[in-house]
């Protein structure tokens, strides 16, 4: 076998190990045995799991919690300005917001920024975020209260706010697979 050859196994060994911890560190975080394990690593539950209490704000200031959405299919993808990763998946979470955003679904991206929601209104202005509403956490709580090692995590959210599937890391949101997924959801039938 020639060295380039070997080299090349290794590093897809690499990258298989490397997703193998991935999927083994969200289920151990979230503390559940997926059902189904979805596009890019995407983890589905076997059943919904019931959130605590969240509170957050929206660009005006205006208090939310997750209560406020219910009735809608909730794509929660919490991150932050000085996340590398979060900044290069927000296009195509604008993309999937565009595309399938309405009453029956939205993206919620709720930034962990310390500094507020200033930072997040420059982000959303230099990389011409179009579609996502502006959404803060001032406490910082979210990470904790939902079981969140890092950023960017995002959970999948049903029609009554429960989580019914969670993917730790970026992703690319608006590909075909994630589209057909959230649109699984929003009909009600995720896996």
């Amino acid at each position: 076998m020639s060295h380039q050859r070997i080299s090349a196994a290794r590093g897809i060994a690499v990258v298989l190990f490397a997703l193998a911890i991935s999927i083994a560190a969200q289920v151990m975080a979230a503390g559940k045995v997926p059902k189904s394990v979805g596009p890019q690593g995407f983890l589905i539950w076997e059943s919904p799991r019931t959130l605590p209490e969240l509170a957050f704000e929206d660009e005006d200031g205006r208090p939310l919690t997750l209560a406020d959405f219910k009735g809608k299919a909730i794509l929660l993808n919490i991150w932050a300005t000085w996340c590398a990763p979060c900044r290069e998946e927000m296009p195509t979470l604008d993309s999937l917001q565009a595309q399938l955003g309405g009453e029956q679904f939205e993206v919620v991206a709720l930034s962990v920024d310390h500094v507020g929601i200033s930072v997040v209104e420059k982000f959303y202005r230099e990389t011409s975020i179009q579609h996502l509403r502006q959404y803060i956490d001032p406490s910082t709580l979210a990470t904790s209260t939902l079981g969140i090692e890092g950023v960017p995590t995002t959970l999948l959210l049903d029609h009554d706010g429960r989580e019914i599937g969670r993917l730790v890391g970026a992703a690319e949101w608006d590909s075909p697979a994630m589209v057909d997924l959230m649109t699984r959801t929003i009909e009600g039938v995720p896996d």
